[in-house]
This record gives structure tokens, C-alpha cells and sequence, in this order.
């Protein structure tokens, strides 16, 4: 099993320690890149797939680096809905 599909296949059990650095690596994994929007987007970040021309916006967690469960919910609904 790739590292892409471990990924996955955490995401999907919703884990309350899915690190940011994670999610990261598996949006990149899955064709999503990092839009620069500028100083005052604050913890706001964006991430573009420039084939299916799909945007997602998430909340950078702070101070740690845990991404809240509600995060994860919404990015598997919208991975369900584009059969990512």
C-alpha cells in the first residue's frame, strides 16, 4: 500500500491526531497545490487542483498542528463528491 493510500484511508477514520503536515502531503498527493494569497490571508490557506479546477480552503491550526475533526468531515465529503 502506497503512502498516498495510507493517507486515505486514515483520513477516512476521521482520527483526532491528523497533523496538518498530513494533510498537506495528501493534497499534494492528490494534485492539490498551495495557493500563495498574500500576508493578511492569516491562517486561512488555499489549495487548487488546476485539472479538475477545484479549489479547497482550510484553516491552518494553531498553535498546534492538529487539524480539527470538522476539517477532515468536510475534505472527505468533497473527495467523496469528486471520486478522489
Amino acid at each position: 500500500m502506497s503512502k498516498r493510500d495510507k493517507l486515505i484511508k486514515r483520513l477516512y477514520t476521521v482520527p483526532s491526531d491528523f497533523t496538518y503536515d498530513e494533510l498537506r502531503q495528501l493534497l499534494k498527493y492528490l494534485g492539490f497545490r498551495e495557493v500563495e494569497t498574500g500576508k493578511t490571508s492569516g491562517s486561512a490557506v488555499k489549495y487548487y487542483n488546476r485539472e479538475l479546477g477545484i479549489p479547497i480552503y482550510i484553516h491552518r491550526p494553531h498553535p498546534g498542528n492538529i487539524v480539527k475533526k470538522y476539517v477532515l468531515r468536510e475534505l472527505i465529503r468533497l473527495l467523496s463528491k469528486e471520486d478522489l
